[in-house]
Formats: structure tokens, sequence, C-alpha cells
């Protein structure tokens, strides 16, 4: 039986730890050729040397999705080394500690997360999509997040924004080339024990402020959020582009919580 990403070529930025490694080697297993994108040289090969030794294609690749010329050396890679591109997981992103209510955030933090958060995932797409035309169509999936749909309880509100704009700019990216067969979906994870959210629970009080308001009572796993993905960059997903994928325990959906 063949895998759900079989003879797909697939680039996961920030994949060198956390969902985005997890991710290159469940997509690795279903099939797919990998190219583990990450600002972190040593560890995105490191991934991609774990996933090769587990009998599967993947190879590495060091990127600042901020900037532009790394980014096309990027995707350029894949299709030298694959012949083509088929999936682009927009994984990386910041949350930098010092992102705060707007009183308290610099300009310094907001660009910075915007470059990252924003930029990158324009930067990808726009080198990305070209190549994926060329191969016959493929699927985008932009990591958002819960609180592009909702404010934070704790205030970030440069992380916040720039996740709203993913979400924007993933609706916008589906509509131009919906009828050149490829999808652009955004992947919208509620609160994820990653180290992205670590850094807000330093004790029990504030992991419990954050468990109080989601319904199921717990934080989700990264596996969980990586099904999704795989969802998104398969074919089951085929009538679905412009949309958000929401995995969040049902934090969106209640500004109450059960007893």
């Amino acid at each position: 039986m063949s895998g759900r990403l079989e003879g797909k070529v697939a680039i996961i930025t920030g994949g060198a730890n956390g969902m985005g490694a997890l991710a290159a080697h469940r997509f690795a297993a279903e099939g797919a050729s990998v190219v583990v994108a990450d600002f972190d040289a040593e560890a995105a090969e490191a991934v991609a040397t774990a996933v090769t030794d587990e009998g599967f294609a993947a190879t590495s690749v060091a990127v600042d999705v901020s900037d532009e010329t790394q980014v096309e050396t990027m995707v350029g890679h894949a299709v030298e080394t694959y012949g083509g591109l088929h999936v682009l997981y927009n994984n990386a992103g910041i949350s930098p500690g010092d992102d705060d209510r707007p009183e308290n955030t610099s300009v310094e933090t907001w660009d910075r997360t915007f470059a990252v958060n924003v930029r990158g995932v324009f930067l990808c797409c726009k080198y990305g999509i070209g190549a994926m035309r060329d191969s016959g169509g493929g699927s985008i999936v932009n990591v958002a997040s819960f609180v592009a749909h909702m404010g934070a309880a704790t205030p970030q509100i440069a992380y916040t924004s720039s996740k709203g704009a993913v979400l924007a700019m993933t609706r916008e990216i589906a509509a131009i080339h919906a009828r050149e067969g490829i999808r652009a979906n955004a992947l919208c994870p509620g609160p994820v024990l990653t180290p992205l959210l670590a850094k807000f629970l330093s004790d029990d009080a504030k992991r419990q402020r954050r468990l109080v308001h989601i319904p199921m009572g717990r934080f989700g796993e990264a596996a969980e959020m990586v099904n999704g993905a795989l969802f998104l960059a398969s074919d089951e997903s085929s009538y679905m582009t412009g949309q958000s994928l929401l995995i969040d325990g049902g934090i969106t959906s209640t500004y109450t919580t059960p007893e």
C-alpha cells in the first residue's frame, strides 16, 4: 500500500525541531522526499540523517526564511535534488520573549517577528509556487495559529498580528492559484507544549491559566498538529483551499469552559 504522499517532494521549513522535525519523519514515512529546511544547519542535517537512517528520502538545507536569496536557494535545492516540488509546509516561525502589549513591544521586536512569520511565508510562496506549477500543482500549508482567530490571553501583539497576516495571505494565495492546481490552507494549532509556548508556562499557575480556556482541558500534542498538516498536504484534502484548519481542543468554539 502506497503512502499518502507517495512520489511527492516536500519542503518543511523550521524542520530541525518540534513539529517540523516530527513532520519530516512522518511525511517521509508516507512516501515524500523531504527537504528539512532550518536556520540551524547542523540540527537540520541531523534530522535529515535520522530520516534517511530509517530508510526514507531526506536532505537538508540551511535557510533564513526572511532572506530572499536563501529561500530561492532552498527551493532550487529541492528541485535539483528531487526533480520538483509538490508540498510546501511553511512551519518556521518565532515568538520573541519580549513580545508584549502594544505599549511595551519594541519596533525591533515587531519587525523581527514579521520578517520571519510573514515575509518568510511570502518568500517561500514567491519561489515555491513556480516550482509547484512546473511539477503539476501541489499543496501549500501555512502555519498560522488559533490566535489568528481570537486575541491571546497573554499579550503578544506582534505574534498574534503576524499570524493574522498569514491567514489573510493564505486566502489570497488560494484564490489566485486555485485553477493552477495549487492549493493553500492555513494550519491553526491551539496551545501545544513546544518551546514557543513553554516560555509562557514557567509555573503551574500560568499553566492552569491557559488550561482553563481549553474545553478539552489539556494542551495539544505536536503529533496531533502534524496529523492536520499531513491531511492538508495530501490529496485527501484535494477539494479544500483557502481554509483555516483549527486544531485547538475547542478553544475557539466558546468563551466559557465546563466545570
